[in-house]
């Protein structure tokens, strides 16, 4: 016999105080599966316990940040002052215009037996209609949206490929208008600084506006770029409403934080003020001359000088270049032997610039690339201009060059050295999902579509080409990369983006002037860094 002399929690009730051996043991297992039990349930009350800690800290955190908020949006509110009503009243405007489109699609898709589209089913946050509702909001939204476009390291695939259709259109502003703020900028009678001024314009955007003029005294043709009135209002107006939402979606949730939303946000603003500061463009485009004349590249290329006695930061008069787009072949082929041999000049001065002192002009597309009339290859618009640390340009270079020889390991290498990640990253594995993107390079579908059309004049028959198809699957191909690092923990800077972009833009015009060219491994092309060279001293 056994004797127990001991007493549990009324939980439980009382033993009894003699037991048999084997009762005792079936009594034990008995108790211990009730135990086992009784701490199950109590696991639920430990966790209710540490989420509501959590809670009251996050809460806390809240309460204490509240008056930096306010402080922030009051601020801020102030700063936009009675235009921001305007513009709010003019957002309402452009919702119920884009709500409507997308109710009308809806009422379409509803007769139909399939169930609702993918792209309505988040209504006007789904990347179609918020890309419509960006081009209705003007000026700051179409530049946000293609700063979307432009940034697949910051938002999602879906948004960043659908703003690649984000244009950039606006209806001409009255040329009485522009004459008021030539006035107003220069200080002096429009004809005492131009012979002429075209009162059609070149070229309207949702920034600026363009006209073709000439100078007095010199009679030197030149462009004038013009802000058009009133933007600069929306600007700040948009860009502090956007600031504002930003801050408050940080503030309800603190997990936003970590994706530095506010910073982002600052980076657009900081970058689309720049955008409307002429004088800012006019540096970038003299820093580009200077390294021309320093390089003694002056002879293959050239960027249209600037007139800064009759320039400020809303006017930029340019010396006016002639000549056809880089994707103009008859034009092309009439102006120089060897399309090939002027794209290639085109890729070594962009390179150089790059090489030299880390800056590179970040929209070449077609429109901004020309080869002028002399022979020479002609860099215009230099609004958007990229800056590349030495880090990140020496991960780019071997990046680069492990994409000519389809090194993965060493790809994946270069990625892991340009990526910001606090984790260890399994680099074999991401080379193995790197060759997997690349193998499909293959297979890109090239589509070169030549058009022809009789001159009225002469005899002779314009032919012009573009590549088509190719870009949108580049940019399909980036976004595979950027998503496959990513997944590894990796977050690359925009400058990469911006980088690679070009490099595309690059890639359209190889496919179309020099199939047989190789822009990485050709050794006609300069990619070599030359950062502590003298001319970056110069700067």
């Amino acid at each position: 016999m056994v004797v127990l002399t001991f007493r549990t929690s009324s939980a439980y009730g009382h033993l009894p105080l003699v037991y048999h051996p084997l009762q005792l043991s079936t009594y034990v297992a008995s108790r211990s599966r009730k135990l086992r039990n009784h701490s199950k349930r109590l696991v639920p009350f430990a966790q209710y316990s540490q989420a509501q800690d959590l809670f009251t800290s996050r809460l806390q955190d809240r309460i204490q940040n509240l008056p930096t908020l306010l402080k922030d949006i009051v601020q801020t509110s102030i700063s936009t002052g009675p235009r921001g009503a305007l513009r709010l009243a003019q957002g309402i405007q452009a919702v119920i215009g884009v709500g409507s489109e997308w109710l009308e699609d809806v009422s379409k898709s509803t007769n139909m037996p399939s169930r609702l589209p993918a792209q309505m089913q988040l209504g006007l946050l789904s990347p179609i209609y918020l890309r419509r509702l960006f081009e209705r909001m003007g000026a700051t939204y179409i530049k946000l949206g293609q700063f979307i476009a432009s940034a697949p390291t910051l938002f999602p695939a879906k948004y960043v490929e659908e703003f690649q259709n984000c244009f950039d259109r606006a209806p001409a502003v009255p040329f009485e208008d522009i004459k008021t703020i030539l006035v107003q900028e220069l200080g002096r009678p429009i004809d005492s600084v131009y012979e002429y001024v075209d009162p059609i314009p070149i070229a309207s955007a949702s920034i600026a506006q363009v006209h073709g003029a000439r100078l007095k005294g010199s009679q030197e043709d030149v462009v004038i770029k013009v802000l058009k009135p009133g933007i600069e209002d929306v600007l700040v107006a948009d860009l502090n409403f956007v600031y504002i939402v930003a801050r408050v979606l940080e503030f309800l949730n603190p997990e936003l934080s970590r994706t530095s939303l506010v910073g982002v946000v600052k980076d657009i603003r900081e970058s689309m003020l720049e955008e409307v500061d002429f004088m800012k463009e006019a540096a970038n485009i003299e820093s580009f001359r200077r390294y021309l004349v320093a390089m003694r590249l002056t002879g293959q290329a050239t960027a249209p000088k600037v007139y800064s006695h009759c320039s400020s930061r809303r006017v930029l008069t340019m010396e006016r270049l002639y000549g056809v787009p880089i994707t103009d072949l008859n034009s092309i082929s009439s102006l120089v032997s060897s399309p090939e041999s002027s794209l290639i000049t085109a890729l070594n001065v962009w390179f150089g610039s790059l090489v030299a002192y880390g800056n590179f002009h970040a929209d070449v597309h077609a429109g901004n690339l020309w080869l002028l009339r002399d022979g020479r290859v002609g860099f215009l618009d230099f609004g958007i201009v990229g800056h590349i640390s030495s880090k990140t340009w020496m991960a780019m270079e071997l990046f680069l060059s492990s994409l000519a020889t389809q090194e993965y390991e060493t790809m994946a290498s270069s990625l892991i050295e340009m990526g910001a990640t606090n984790q260890n990253v399994d680099s074999m594995a991401l080379a193995r999902d790197l060759e997997k993107i690349f193998a499909s390079i293959q297979d890109l579908d090239t589509e070169i579509v030549v058009a022809t059309a009789r001159e009225t004049s002469t005899t002779a028959t314009a032919i012009s080409a573009n590549v088509l198809v190719d870009e949108r699957q580049m940019n399909a191909l980036f976004l595979d990369v950027v998503r496959v690092s990513e997944s590894y923990g990796l977050k690359f800077p925009r400058e990469f983006a911006l980088l690679l972009k070009q490099l595309l833009y690059f890639d359209r015009y190889t496919r179309l002037l020099a199939p047989n060219l190789n822009m990485l491994q050709d050794q006609r092309i300069t990619i070599v860094s030359n950062r502590t060279g003298s001319f970056k001293n110069n700067f």
